[in-house]
């Protein structure tokens, strides 16, 4: 028999967490967002998320043609722009009063904890399963095998939660559940209520 999902593994950024990196990082640098994207070095910030590059190193290779940046900048500037997505954190609050164990799993760098220092959002998720501490990232499948693995769980007891569906379609093919969460909230409160987490 199946078991059902007892924990859920989220996703933070744009599904909990409002990505600063679409919305307010080509501003900073006076560029237009597809002007950054032409811009920027294509492997630096994946690194900096494996925490194969340190601050000073992304500063230093963010533009592939190594421009110098304002680095400390940057980090203010993203720091200060880290804002919950509407509706979720009264969501995490009352999974939280409802015991339902709850875990990051998120590609993202060190600067995670600025998102803890500006939201506490270890307050109702633990942030167990960083990519600059696991050294791997979504969608690879050690990435959810891993997560489950250290919490003691079958890949289906776990359910995933993320914006992206290749991300959900990776966890899927590693066993676990997964729930696309594309800003619908009422949607996202469907799903968890039909797999147990929230009171019918």
């Amino acid at each position: 028999m199946r078991s059902s999902p007892s924990v859920i593994l989220w996703d933070v950024m744009d599904t909990l967490v409002r990505d600063p990196f679409f919305t307010h990082v080509a501003p900073f640098f006076g560029l237009s967002f597809d002007e950054l994207l032409s811009r920027k070095h294509p492997t630096a910030w994946g690194r900096f998320e494996l925490g194969q590059l340190d601050e000073q190193a992304l500063y230093t290779s963010f533009f592939r043609d190594g421009s110098a940046i304002d680095g400390p900048g940057l980090k203010r500037c993203m720091a200060d722009a880290y804002a919950w997505i509407d509706g979720i954190e009264p969501l995490l609050r009352e999974l939280t009063a409802r015991d339902v164990p709850m875990h990051a799993l998120s590609n993202y760098s060190e600067w995670y904890r600025l998102i803890d220092e500006r939201l506490s959002l270890s307050e109702y998720v633990e942030l167990s399963f960083i990519s600059c501490r696991t050294g791997v990232r979504k969608p690879a499948r050690e990435a959810y095998v891993g997560a489950c693995a250290a919490l003691q769980r079958a890949p289906e007891e776990c359910l995933f939660i993320d914006d992206r569906e290749h991300n959900c379609e990776a966890a899927r093919a590693a066993g676990l559940v997964a729930v696309r969460f594309d800003g619908d909230l009422g949607a996202l409160r469907n799903a968890l209520t039909a797999l147990g987490f929230l009171a019918r």
